[in-house]
């Protein structure tokens, strides 16, 4: 899906690097951000047909006792099973992209630039372009691996050892870095984040 006169620009980084604090600044200026985890969230809610679909498959034990689904349960199932993997996302992948190019179409018809906040987004670029959703381009969060540690500590109350597990099995941002289109540095305070992405914004319009 291509709009006229309409950019799509990709928002993704690592585990605590900021990108969060990005999405709230560019929400704060006015500009659209489609949230792809909230969506994902959404079309697995009670009574929604993803929903329906988990549920027949994989029983009613995955559910909580007000009737949601438990993540953790559900993840140690698929986890455990490529299988039953792959039936998990042939189920909820076609909703969240629908709904992604549902809000893409609406967006685009009064907006130039609409940004698409996607964690894991250059490791899943194939599956965007697979449900013909393509990224103009790519604008990493980016900090430093020890300011993420130090972060990552501080925000989840992780020891070292944690958080540096926790970072290592995403991939590398010295990777991330590689497929990024513009790099949003991370390494310092708020106000110099801010100021950042003003001026990546500004030299991208």
């Amino acid at each position: 899906m291509r709009q006229n006169n309409c950019e799509i620009i990709g928002l993704t980084g690592g585990i605590a690097t900021g990108k969060s604090t990005v999405t709230e600044f560019l929400i704060e200026k006015g500009y659209k951000v489609i949230d792809a985890d909230k969506i994902a969230r959404k079309v697995v809610e009670v009574n929604y047909p993803a929903y329906k679909e988990i549920v027949e498959e994989f029983g009613v034990e995955i559910l909580n006792k007000d009737l949601t689904i438990n993540r953790t349960k559900l993840g140690s199932i698929v986890f455990n099973s490529e299988e039953k993997r792959k039936r998990l996302n042939s189920i909820v992948h076609p909703r969240v992209f629908q709904e992604i190019s549902n809000l893409i179409l609406n967006y685009c018809e009064s907006e130039k630039i609409v940004f698409l906040d996607v964690p894991l987004l250059i490791e899943e670029l194939d599956l965007f372009k697979k449900y013909n959703i393509y990224i103009d381009e790519i604008w990493l969060v980016y900090t430093d691996k020890e300011k993420q540690i130090e972060r990552l500590m501080q925000r989840d109350n992780f020891t070292y050892e944690e958080a540096e597990k926790r970072i290592s099995s995403q991939l590398p941002m010295k990777i991330k870095k590689k497929c990024a289109d513009r790099i949003i540095n991370n390494n310092k305070n708020i106000k110099e984040l801010k100021n950042t992405v003003d001026d990546i914004i500004n030299r991208f319009k």
